[in-house]
């Protein structure tokens, strides 16, 4: 029996170790887990970076498995390849599922004065993006978020705040938290949602997570 070949794509900022909880059979699967690239530019569209993460897949039909802004990418990613599966955690799969903060930033382009200079020092980052509510948990969370050139944090950013997707794309996997403090669970549609997870749940709650990949590559 061959495997099925499962790659990963972590969230912003975030390493593959986020993806390490899991608990996959390595008898059904094969695991590959992407890093992201230096964006070519603050300019480089959305499109053309997930076009040069396709050079990275070096299987027919793999599952693509994106968490957060990884999740946007990877749906890039399929229209540039043949998929047999696309999950996604804790993220979106259209621009109405953004939440309002986002599209007013889109509008006033108040992103910009993100000071990218904070990326430096995880615990103003995790503030400004995980939330206070995470705040506490710094230290563990900091081997996650390894992730930190300004380029790429300032080109990630505007690329989540302008992301353009009108329609979900058909056959999308999505599982979300209850409590997602990023992309907060009453916008999202049509999801497997765990209650109570959080943004961080591919760490908090792997367990549920897994379980619900693998009934999800059983269908």
């Amino acid at each position: 029996m061959s495997k099925t070949h499962l790659y990963f794509m972590p969230g912003l900022a975030a390493g593959p170790e986020i993806f390490h909880k899991l608990n996959l059979n390595p008898i059904l699967y094969e695991f590959h887990y992407l890093t992201w690239k230096n964006p070519l530019g603050i300019d480089e569209s959305i499109s053309n970076y997930a076009m040069r993460m396709t050079d990275e897949i070096k299987h027919k039909k793999p599952v693509l498995i994106g968490v957060s802004f990884g999740g946007i990418i990877v749906q890039e990613m399929s229209k540039f390849m043949e998929v047999k599966k696309i999950i996604i955690i804790s993220s979106v799969k259209s621009a109405d599922e953004l939440p309002k903060r986002y599209k007013i930033a889109s509008k006033s382009k108040i992103y910009k004065l993100f000071p990218t200079q904070i990326v430096t020092k995880f615990e103003n980052y995790a503030k400004f993006f995980v939330g206070k509510s995470l705040e506490k948990k710094a230290k563990m969370y900091k081997k996650y978020l390894s992730v930190r050139g300004k380029n790429y944090i300032k080109w990630s950013i505007h690329n989540v705040v302008n992301w353009k997707q009108e329609k979900p794309l058909e056959g999308i996997v999505h599982i979300h938290g209850t409590n997602d403090n990023i992309f907060p669970f009453k916008n999202i549609k049509n999801c497997i949602k765990i209650e109570d997870g959080n943004h961080a749940m591919i760490i908090l709650r792997a367990k549920q997570i897994s379980q619900i990949i693998h009934q999800s590559l059983a269908c």
